[in-house]
């Protein structure tokens, strides 16, 4: 399994030339850790637009997916997270700003999928790809047309027969809220896990709100920490 690739086309499939100058030597930094070379966005066909009912959610998911925030898809997630963790740790508040001072996460951080594995042992990107699914489930309306819809896609994209298994399986039985906890093997996977979900969704239906207020808790995430990862998710919104 590559899962990489399959996070890769959960976002977007890649577009050259999204990014410039700094933010491509960034990315370029990223390579191979699962978070570089995403860029397309939702418009191109990323798995997580078949999934997402809210169009708010889709246009946000899509600004990740297309590079607006001067990365492409994974890369985007884990500098958002990364940004947000910092300013945590710092004690900053206001409101975050996209664009080219969007830090790359260190060499080695738990922010780079490929730096460590989730606590099932698996690679992080494929708890990632859980964490959206469980999050687009989690007012219930992933129902058969959806999952027809994505599983006609999965047939045409250039991924494994394994690859394709482990969505078929996730979509047939979404991820609990205890299942996703789970998977963070310490504070930045979590913290990336919750941002990975609320990007998945617009939190203006009690259903979801609740969802999310539940998974932080789960995730044992401060409430400051929240803020920070919520206001990145918002600014993108």
């Amino acid at each position: 399994m590559n899962p990489r690739a399959l996070l890769e086309q959960f976002l977007g499939p890649d577009a050259a030339g999204k990014a410039g100058g700094a933010a491509n030597a960034a990315r370029d930094r990223l390579a191979g850790s699962g978070m570089a070379g995403v860029g397309g966005g939702l418009a191109a066909g990323g798995l997580i637009g078949l999934l997402l009912g809210s169009k708010s959610a889709r246009k946000t998911v899509g600004k990740i997916a297309g590079g607006a925030v001067g990365y492409g898809g994974a890369a985007a997630l884990g500098a958002l997270a990364y940004r947000a963790w910092r300013n945590f740790e710092a004690g900053k508040g206001g409101e975050p700003a996209l664009g080219s001072q969007l830090p790359p996460p260190p060499e080695g951080s738990k922010f780079l999928p490929a730096s460590a594995p989730a606590s099932d042992g698996r690679p992080f990107e494929l708890a990632l790809v859980l964490a959206m699914i469980g999050a687009a489930n989690a007012d219930g309306h992933i129902g058969p047309e959806e999952r027809a819809a994505i599983f006609d896609r999965l047939t045409s994209l250039p991924l494994s027969g394994e690859e394709k298994g482990f969505v078929f399986d996730a979509l047939a039985a979404p991820p609990s809220l205890a299942d996703i906890a789970a998977l963070a093997e310490g504070p930045e996977q979590a913290a990336e896990l919750w941002l990975a979900a609320r990007l998945a969704i617009v939190p203006d239906h009690p259903a979801e709100a609740a969802w999310l207020e539940a998974l932080a808790a789960r995730l044992r995430l401060q409430p400051a920490l929240v803020e920070r990862l919520e206001a990145e998710a918002s600014a993108l919104a």
